[in-house]
């Protein structure tokens, strides 16, 4: 079965790849969660517009990416949220609002999936949190969890 990769996934490819996988892996996993499209002859124009999208935010090699880790790693980045009295957050910060709090914080747009966490962060105070902006490169950002 022949698809596009409309995000990156472990082992197989990155966006905008043909691939030709099994069909139930394909069919099962990933068409069902949006990682994939059917290929067509009609699907040339997507794969050239994921393609141009993934340059324009892409880190190109290791010196770009040890420039974007020291940008990251220079910054402060705080993230409100609700907070019993005790200190223990209302749920857990997510990767997600982890990226949108960098960016807010004056840093580069953040894949989500790109951000790892040591453990759940379910507790106000300061935080590392890691960032994988290229294989060989991770930038630990300080995170300061304050009760909103």
């Amino acid at each position: 079965m022949k698809l596009i990769l409309t995000t990156a996934v472990d082992k197989l490819g990155i966006a905008g790849d043909i691939v030709d996988v099994k069909p139930g892996y394909g069919r099962n996993f990933l068409l069902p969660q949006g990682r994939a499209i059917a290929w067509t002859k009609g699907a040339e124009k997507q794969i050239d517009g994921i393609k141009r999208a993934r340059d324009a935010r892409e880190i190109r090699g290791i010196d770009h990416a040890n420039q974007v880790r020291q940008q990251l790693e220079g910054l402060n980045v705080t993230l409100k949220a609700r907070a019993a009295e005790g200190g223990t957050l209302f749920g857990a910060i997510t990767p997600a609002t982890l990226a949108q709090a960098v960016k807010q914080a004056g840093g580069p747009a953040v894949d989500k999936r790109a951000i790892t966490i040591a453990k759940p962060i379910k507790t106000i105070g300061l935080h590392t949190i890691g960032i994988k902006l290229h294989d060989a490169v991770t930038a630990h950002v300080a995170v300061s969890i304050v009760a909103a």
